[in-house]
């Protein structure tokens, strides 16, 4: 099954996003723990998308595509923002997110150990993540 959804690039509008993953997954058989796992991770790429690709301007749209088929979940996220570029991110050291009380830092972290798979694509006129979730 495909489920698709559009939001305004404003973080005023994550919980719409949060409410639109849970209702899809609670359609299948995910245990609260997973639900509540992957709401997070979506939350957290949207987030990211919002606010440091499109600058939390609401004239730009995210487009979030939810894919569930037997052999797992893909949820796709199109933005047209700034691409962002894995290969310069570097995975911080929780220890030094602790010790310096930062704010903030960890979400790419989190969606890695949450996902079984991350994919990231710059196209011409879009941005796309991709999140896989075996079943």
């Amino acid at each position: 099954m495909q489920f698709d959804y559009m939001v305004p690039c404003s973080t005023n509008r994550l919980k719409e996003v949060r409410n639109f993953v849970n209702q899809v997954l609670h359609e299948y058989e995910f245990s609260e723990v997973d639900i509540n796992r992957m709401v997070l991770a979506v939350d957290e790429v949207c987030s990211n998308l919002i606010i440091h690709s499109n600058n939390c301007n609401p004239e730009e749209m995210i487009e979030l595509r939810i894919n569930v088929d037997p052999e797992g979940i893909v949820f796709e996220i199109k933005d047209q923002g700034m691409a962002f570029k894995p290969d310069s991110y570097h995975e911080p050291s929780l220890r030094e997110v602790i010790r310096k009380k930062k704010k903030g830092g960890i979400g790419l972290m989190l969606v890695k150990r949450i996902m079984d798979e991350i994919e990231f694509q710059s196209e011409s006129s879009h941005n796309v993540c991709r999140l896989y979730k075996k079943i």
